[in-house]
Formats: structure tokens, C-alpha cells, sequence
């Protein structure tokens, strides 16, 4: 099971309202500060998952955990009839909904609160649901998952980019030496929240990847489950059905 890790280890508030804070207060800078973090690199690993949920010609999309939206906008290339973006971030959101805005895609894309352990939509709704860089800062991993499982259709795909740890030496140790000590460092000087990326980094490293997360999606109602790791293992990509 998933080490709980939370923002603010002198607050009271849950990790689910740790997390809104979080989010809220490094909303602004978020999209630069990730870009110049992971060089990049983030970007191709959302095309891969947007290519994977393109394979099932989706009509509904949800996206959960949605930030400022990057996900949506490059799903929009899908020609779906419906995405909808979902974060308990209303900081975040707000960046989403001017993004949605700027690229005309109102008639298509819903930026809306929500949060994932009570979804707000009817059983087998969705054709795909994607998480990217969300799973992790679920509340409650499983009740999150079985909401999924819940609101996407029998012939759906769920998909999830999520953070991992590289295995082998040198780039296992070289990873651990950045994450640990590079970013919270870039974060500390660029983000308003001081706390921030020392969480992102330490719940990554506390977060279970590869054959451990398929075992809890399997756990949870998914089945075909599978995984490929990205830049040396960095990142996995997930992908299962009902």
C-alpha cells in the first residue's frame, strides 16, 4: 500500500485539503516551474498517453487531476464530442479554464471542482479517464480508483502517467540525488510555497510503480493491466480496463 505523504506535516488538515493547498498557492507558476523542472520532457510523455487513449476513438473523456489543463487541451486534437477536466485545485483550475479559453475549446472541454473519490457523474459514463501526475495525491487510492471504475464504460480505458523511480545504477542514483536535492531547491527559489516541490518529490519516492501499481489497479476493478516505463523509468505509463 501507497506510504501516506503529506504537504504540511505540522497542519491537522487532511491530506486531501493539504493538497488543494498546495496546488492553490503554486498555480500561477506551475506550468513554468514543471517545464524547466522536468526539461521538457513532461510534454512527450503526455503525447504518449494522449496517442494511447487515441487508440479507443474516446467520445467522452475524463481527465482527473486535471492542473491547468494541458492534458485537455492536447486531448482536443482527439476530436471527442466531450472532455472534462476535474481537480480539487481551484487555483489550478482557473489557469485551465483561461488555457480552454485561449484555445477556443469551450463548445468541448468542462474545467470543473471536483473531487475523485466522489465522482460526480452516472455509472459507465466515460470512454477513457486519464490521471497524469494525480494518483498520488489521492486522499484515499483506492476508494479514487474504485470511483473510476465505477463511472467508466464497460469497453473503456483508463490511463495514468505517474511518477517512478529509475532501478539501475547510475541513473537510480543519479535521479534520487535530483530529486531530492535539485528540485525542491528550484522550487524553493521560483514558488511562492516553500513546502511544495519537497512534497512532489518525497511522495514520488514513497509512491509504489511498475508491477506494485498494477497490482493495486487490479485490486481496485481494473484488469489487462499493464506498464511501460519512460526516460529510464522516471515516469510509467499505465494503462488497464474494467
Amino acid at each position: 500500500m501507497a506510504k501516506e505523504v503529506k504537504p504540511y506535516k505540522d497542519s491537522s488538515l487532511s491530506k486531501k485539503e493539504q493538497v488543494t493547498k498546495m496546488f492553490d498557492a503554486i498555480s500561477t507558476n506551475y506550468d513554468g516551474l514543471n517545464r524547466v523542472i522536468s526539461l521538457g520532457i513532461d510534454m512527450k510523455w503526455r503525447k504518449k498517453v494522449v496517442a494511447l487513449v487515441g487508440e479507443n476513438n474516446p467520445k467522452q473523456i475524463l481527465d482527473i487531476a486535471t492542473g491547468t489543463g494541458d492534458l485537455v487541451l492536447m486531448m482536443a486534437e482527439l476530436k471527442p464530442d466531450r472532455i472534462v477536466g476535474l481537480d480539487i485545485s481551484p487555483g489550478m483550475l482557473e489557469v485551465g479554464k483561461e488555457k480552454v479559453k485561449n484555445a477556443n475549446l469551450d463548445d468541448i472541454a468542462t474545467m470543473m471542482v471536483g473531487d475523485s473519490e466522489d465522482l460526480p457523474f452516472e455509472d459507465h459514463t466515460f470512454d477513457a479517464i486519464t490521471v497524469s501526475f494525480g494518483v498520488r495525491n489521492f486522499g484515499d487510492l483506492d476508494k479514487g480508483l474504485q470511483e473510476i471504475a465505477r463511472v467508466l464504460k464497460e469497453s473503456g480505458v483508463l490511463v495514468i502517467l505517474e511518477t517512478s523511480n529509475p532501478t539501475k545504477f547510475p541513473i537510480k542514483q543519479g535521479y534520487k540525488f535530483y530529486t531530492n536535492f535539485i528540485l525542491p531547491t528550484i522550487g524553493k527559489l521560483f514558488s511562492k510555497d516553500k513546502v511544495a516541490y519537497n512534497y512532489l518529490s518525497e511522495s514520488a519516492n514513497a509512491f509504489p510503480f511498475g508491477e506494485a501499481f498494477n497490482n493495486i489497479l487490479k485490486k481496485n476493478g481494473f484488469k489487462h493491466t499493464k506498464h511501460e516505463p519512460v526516460t529510464f523509468g522516471s515516469a510509467t505509463i499505465y494503462t488497464a480496463r474494467k
